[in-house]
């Protein structure tokens, strides 16, 4: 712009130039008039051209920076696009997020007016409970301070009872889930590898004659023989119309078994006077000493004991001429021994010491007849003698439960004995025995309250207990089977166990009329 307003300059100027020239010297200018008018065409056009190429530059440039300024402005406008669709997907994100709040907060305050309407519902429950224990406490403000103290713990043991048995429950059932398979087979195991024979008690025996005349001759002159063999054996002889036999009575089976062999000997001999019962008798005695020292080596031998003293083995031997309830009492302790080591070597536990516990743990019969106090303390005494290990001694000491077991083999003996003991067959018991057995059974369920009568059951190896179901509960039926087998436990001897049973029912009669 400012070139065409210099080119317009110059041109005015030089129109006004030639003017005044034409005005001035209008005759030396006339002439040359027709070049300046060329001149000044030649320069208009020059002007022109110079001015249509400025023009055309300045177009140029301006379209360039035209040009420039829009792809400036298209990229800062796809910039701010790009920062745009961002913030769109931020304020998505964000109402997207408001929205996944809005929604949680409404579950939330869904839950918290459930919870506040729990909260009132249980707020309603304690203030009547609240209002039931303050009518409660009004009722008790009128006893006597030792009063409201039992009859809290009474509120307070009928809790316990309930908390007690539930877990009781559930400590026999765990038990007995995780234990009796194991326990079953172990014992199977143990019982079809070992069997011992049993032989029935008796005071007895019966000595068979050649004739009836030998009966004559055992009597002796006014009986002087019979007394002999009496007096040296210390037995009674019966001689009586059993045709061909005497019946030797005698509650010592070592002397009723001398008397049976010096007669056995005498009747063979054939010479039956005082000097002769004498040295049969004495024969009698060796010869069930050696028998003695036989079988306790066999014992030994069968359990694989070893180190035992040579007393200890004799008298395991006279264990064979004792019996318990019709059990030979030295089968009863090879049986133990070999149950013990089994069910110890099932176990992993210690196999030896098992079976030498077995072994002993009825030494002490061997000698009760001739020694005061059980069976078990005279077996302790004896094996603290010959100074026997500890451990061997509890576990003989145990085995009818008078002191707690020290060890896992302890226990096994006693497991060991009660089987042997309680095998079907194994032994018996007088009529008399077993039925004061059975009273006493009966007697101790019937000592404890709530109990309406208890009935003794298979042998006594059961009692079922009827109680009173206004006075016992679901919870304290659990509690009173447990005091009674304990009250069994502790009061009565018996092989094997009992079972406890316990039958709660209520009745409800009517009659459609």
């Amino acid at each position: 712009m400012d070139n065409l307003i210099m080119v317009a300059a110059i041109l005015i100027s030089l129109i006004i130039g030639a003017l005044i020239g034409i005005i001035l010297r209008k005759k030396i200018a006339e002439s040359k008039i027709q070049g300046a008018e060329q001149e000044a065409k030649r320069l208009v056009d020059l002007a022109k051209i110079e001015a249509e190429n400025l023009k055309r530059e300045e177009i140029f440039k301006a379209k360039e920076e035209i040009i420039k300024d829009k792809e400036e402005l298209d990229k800062e406008i796809k910039e701010r696009r790009g920062e745009i669709q961002r913030q769109e997907t931020r304020l998505i994100q964000k109402e997207e997020n408001l929205e996944k709040r809005s929604d949680n907060f409404e579950k939330k305050e869904k839950n918290l007016e459930q919870e506040y309407q729990m909260l009132e519902e249980r707020k309603k429950d304690l203030e009547a409970v609240y209002e039931q224990q303050i009518q409660s406490l009004q009722k008790i403000a009128g006893l006597t301070r030792e009063e409201a103290k039992n009859y809290l713990l009474k509120e307070i043991e009928k809790q316990i009872t309930a908390e007690k048995a539930a877990i009781i429950r559930e400590l026999d059932q765990k038990a007995k889930e995780q234990s009796t398979k194991n326990a079953k087979e172990i014992l199977s195991y143990a019982i079809q590898k070992c069997a011992a024979d049993h032989t029935s008690e008796t005071t007895v025996s019966i000595v068979s004659l050649p004739n009836d005349d030998m009966k004559g001759r055992i009597i002796g002159r006014e009986g002087r023989n019979i007394k002999a063999l009496e007096t040296l054996t210390g037995i009674d002889l019966i001689i009586d119309d059993t045709p061909e036999a005497v019946i030797i009575s005698g509650f010592d089976p070592l002397r009723r078994e001398v008397a049976k062999i010096a007669l056995e000997k005498l009747i063979e001999d054939g010479r039956i006077h005082p000097a002769k019962i004498e040295e049969m008798v004495e024969k009698a005695k060796e010869e069930v000493s050696a028998t003695i020292k036989a079988e306790g080596e066999r014992a030994t031998l069968e359990t694989g004991v070893n180190g035992l003293n040579p007393d200890l083995i004799n008298l395991l031997g006279k264990l064979k001429y004792r019996t318990s309830y019709g059990q030979n009492v030295l089968n009863h302790s090879i049986e133990v021994s070999n149950l013990a080591r089994i069910m110890a070597e099932e176990l992993g536990l210690d196999a030896k010491r098992a079976r030498r516990a077995g072994l002993l743990h009825d030494i002490g019969k061997a000698l009760d007849h001739d020694m005061e106090g059980t069976h078990v303390e005279i077996g302790v005494d004896v094996l603290k003698k010959y100074k026997e290990n500890p451990l061997i001694i509890n576990a003989v000491e145990a085995h009818h439960g008078d002191v707690e077991p020290q060890t896992l083999e302890a226990v096994l003996v006693q497991a060991a004995d009660a089987i042997s003991a309680s095998r079907p067959g194994a032994r018996r018991e007088t009529l008399e025995a077993y039925i004061k057995r059975l009273e006493n059974l009966e007697g101790i369920a019937d000592s404890f309250e709530g109990v309406e009568k208890s009935f003794a059951i298979q042998a006594g190896r059961e009692v079922r207990v009827i109680v009173k179901p206004e006075r016992i509960n679901d919870d304290q039926m659990t509690i009173l089977a447990r005091d009674i087998a304990k009250k069994v436990e502790e009061e009565m001897e018996y092989p094997g166990q009992i079972k406890v049973n316990i039958v709660r029912e209520t009745r409800a009669i009517e009659y459609a009329k």
